[in-house]
């Protein structure tokens, strides 16, 4: 006999603030989404000690208990979740494919949500005093360092635009950066040099961070590259600013990306395939907020619900292709 396999309304990929909205507005539409939530649960989110700019916590909220509080919200609704990584996909017919391992799961419509991974610098002891000193998101954690002193590590934009954000706290931000020259926009350059709180450090790279996950970081280990000498630099607090990696390997054969491999989007949260959503930081190369991840997880969650809808109206045009193949039925393998 023939095995039939179930076919989901809607798989969402990934578990972070994206991910867990998309699931709460998916499940209140009586969908029974699947969530796959990928090797770290919660996401970035997980990693932060405490989350000030995110609506409705006057007092702050730790970040892994916001994203329990979005995991127990999406499951009370409804979701099903799937703890495991998405090993492949096959987007290259209706219904989609995505399998956890050597598990196969089908849907109508796919939801990602996977995020992007933020460019670290290799250090041994850099993720157990993330969020104790080491950062990634200056906007998430610059008013913790009121008063105090902290290394901004890279030279591109993002690096110039967080250096400018502290200095609004910092009394001292020191760029180091591995090159005599930034690679920043001129105008950031200018802003960044003309701030009587940022002094540079050129030709130098981090290669050790000072300090324990009790007390927290007091200060980074520096080594000037054409010389080969090493010196204790004191600060409290490293923000690493040499970019994100979004997590778009499983879909590049399928999706439109653009030059730094995030996936690109239109009319809100659609990809170039129909039934395709992407939302969060994997589609966003600019914000990667935690209240932005939210905003576009609702948008990708109402547009995949329109979608369905449209699958089931005989009449709609934008569907008509998908209509003929779209195997809403059960399928016989």
């Amino acid at each position: 006999m023939p095995v039939r396999e179930e076919i989901h309304d809607q798989i969402i990929l990934g578990s972070g603030p994206a991910g867990y909205t998309a699931a709460i507005y998916t499940a209140r539409s009586n969908c029974c989404p699947i969530l796959i939530s990928g090797l770290e649960p919660g996401g970035q989110l997980t990693g932060t000690t405490l989350v000030e700019n995110f609506p409705g916590f006057p007092d702050g909220i730790d970040g892994p208990e916001l994203m329990e509080a979005m995991r127990q919200q999406a499951e009370k609704f409804g979701t099903v979740f799937v703890h495991g990584e998405v090993s492949r996909v096959d987007l290259s017919e209706h219904p989609y494919k995505v399998w956890v391992g050597e598990d196969l799961h089908r849907c109508r419509s796919l939801i990602i949500c996977t995020g992007a991974s933020p460019r670290m610098l290799g250090l041994p002891n850099e993720k157990d005093l993330y969020g104790r000193g080491v950062s990634v998101c200056a906007t998430c954690d610059g008013f913790f360092y009121r008063d105090k002193e902290v290394v901004v590590v890279g030279g591109g934009d993002t690096a110039m635009e967080d250096a400018l954000f502290l200095a609004r706290f910092a009394t001292r931000v020191t760029v180091v950066h591995r090159r005599n020259e930034l690679r920043a926009s001129q105008p950031l350059q200018q802003r960044a040099r003309e701030n009587a709180r940022i002094q540079f450090v050129w030709d130098t790279v981090v290669t050790g961070i000072l300090g324990d996950t009790e007390k927290g970081v007091h200060g980074v280990q520096l080594q000037h590259l054409p010389t080969g000498k090493e010196e204790e630099y004191p600060c409290n607090g490293i923000f690493i600013a040499i970019g994100h990696v979004p997590n778009t390997l499983l879909f590049e054969t399928y999706l439109d990306l653009d030059d730094w491999g995030y996936i690109l989007t239109r009319n809100g949260t659609e990809t170039n395939l129909p039934g395709v959503f992407a939302a969060g930081d994997v589609q966003d190369p600019f914000f990667r907020q935690a209240i932005t991840a939210a905003g576009t997880g609702c948008m990708a969650a109402m547009q995949s619900q329109r979608f369905l809808e449209c699958l089931e109206d005989a009449d709609c045009k934008k569907c008509h292709s998908l209509q003929k193949r779209r195997l809403v039925s059960q399928t016989e393998d």
